[in-house]
């Protein structure tokens, strides 16, 4: 019988929000607040104040209780690889710190067996007035490894990191990329029972996530233990055999990866052709994204197989920006990226410096090309500063199964494009 070795039972974390309640207060806070009592005190009737015993009530006036955890309850067992998703603002990375012991919970308890590294947040237990190396001895110790153990495995944490040049400068000099590959490096190679990773990784480059997300498959093939919260479905699918799909402080499904991330994609993304964002940067504004096809279903959320149909851009350049593009991506169910592309494919001269000015890019996805399923369109937004952001599966939309002969035909793929084939005669 597989040994647990995380168990969390009914954990709840509870924040005051609004006026400050309870912990450190300032002589400012005490101030404002005892001049404030007594207005707050006028609007109050007789009853109400006799309820009013010290200071204390009167500054707790106007709080707010927030439960960002309730009722948590799950089990992990050794050397299993969980993907945990959710919305930003779930509870996703409170769980994690309470699984850290970063953070106490306000009820319930959680067990764990084993030492436990975490990388949840840039420069996570490094002392930035230390240098690299320093660091990395350091967090060894926290992990309860011995010097000799740690001196093993230095070299290949360096090497790993790829900061060799800098590994005698204090890390509060380091970019977030360089405090990132390093903090991950020392975490994952000095053998933790347990490994938690957050979103953290996205600070890297696209070559970095790769080596993490294989050091991360090495762990688990080695019989340890991975939590590891991400908003890249596909990432939690290649990586995760099970995963939490975390809703509003509660647990919403827990079960096979795939099946998770294909739920949470169905219920979190609008089935439609339009997409028009409420909040825009002041820099770029998407008036809207749409699909158009003729043979679009009356709900506007399926295409025909053999039926081409484009993504149209609609939004307006409010000021210069650096050179850049407009790209978009198509996931699967399963969170697989099956196509992507720019506006620079088909003209290289397109990626120059912003002009201001509403435009309207249009791109055509020929029919026969996806094999039937429900797919997910994510886009992406160039700013000031050069780095796109990215509006992830703002649209949902299938491609219908077809019953004629080339909409699939018994073939299996991701794509299915009709190809041209030659028979020559020899």
């Amino acid at each position: 019988m597989p040994e647990i070795v995380i168990r969390a039972e009914g954990l709840g974390k509870k924040y005051t929000i609004g006026r400050q309640a309870n912990g450190h207060r300032t002589l400012r806070d005490v101030l404002a607040d005892s001049l404030a009592a007594p207005f707050r005190a006028f609007h109050r009737t007789g009853s109400d104040l006799k309820q009013i015993s010290n200071l204390q009530d009167l500054t707790s006036h106007g709080t707010e209780e927030f439960w960002a955890l309730e009722d948590i309850s799950f089990d992990v067992n050794q050397g299993d690889v969980v993907g945990i998703i959710g919305r930003n603002g779930a509870g996703k990375s409170t769980l994690l710190k309470i699984l850290s012991r970063i953070t106490e919970p306000t009820k319930g308890r959680v067990r764990i067996r084993g030492p436990v590294a975490s990388l949840l947040e840039v420069g996570t237990g490094f002392h930035p007035e230390l240098t690299g190396r320093e660091n990395v001895f350091l967090n060894g110790a926290i992990l309860g490894m011995s010097r000799e153990e740690i001196k093993s495995k230095f070299d290949e944490i360096v090497a790993f990191a790829e900061v060799e040049k800098f590994l005698d400068t204090p890390v509060k000099r380091y970019s977030s990329g360089m405090y990132v590959r390093l903090a991950f490096a020392v975490a994952a190679h000095l053998e933790p029972e347990i490994l938690i990773v957050d979103e953290v990784l996205a600070v890297g480059d696209a070559q970095f996530q790769k080596k993490c997300l294989g050091r991360m498959k090495q762990v688990g093939k080695e019989g340890r233990t991975v939590l590891f919260v991400s908003h890249s479905m596909a990432a939690i699918t290649q990586l995760c055999s099970t995963a939490l799909l975390v809703e509003r402080g509660s647990i919403a499904q827990r079960g096979a990866a795939k099946e998770v991330v294909g739920h949470y994609l169905s219920t979190n993304t609008r089935n439609g052709s339009l997409w028009q964002p409420i909040k825009s940067s002041h820099e770029f504004t998407y008036h809207s994204v749409s699909l158009n096809c003729n043979g679009l279903s009356t709900d506007n959320s399926s295409v025909p197989a053999d039926s081409s149909f484009e993504i149209t851009f609609d939004y307006s350049v409010n000021q210069m920006l650096p050179p850049g593009r407009l790209a978009f991506l198509i996931t699967n169910q399963e969170g697989t990226t099956v196509l992507s592309s720019a506006n620079t494919d088909a003209n290289k001269e397109l990626n120059k410096r912003w002009t201001s000015g509403r435009k309207v890019l249009r791109c055509e996805i020929p029919g026969h090309l996806l094999s039937p399923g429900r797919y997910y369109l994510t886009v992406s937004e160039p700013t000031e500063q050069g780095l796109d952001i990215l509006h992830e599966n703002i649209l949902s939309f299938a491609i219908s199964e077809l019953n004629s002969l080339g909409a699939r035909d018994g073939r299996s793929g991701v794509i299915m494009p009709l190809l041209n084939w030659r028979e020559d005669q020899l």
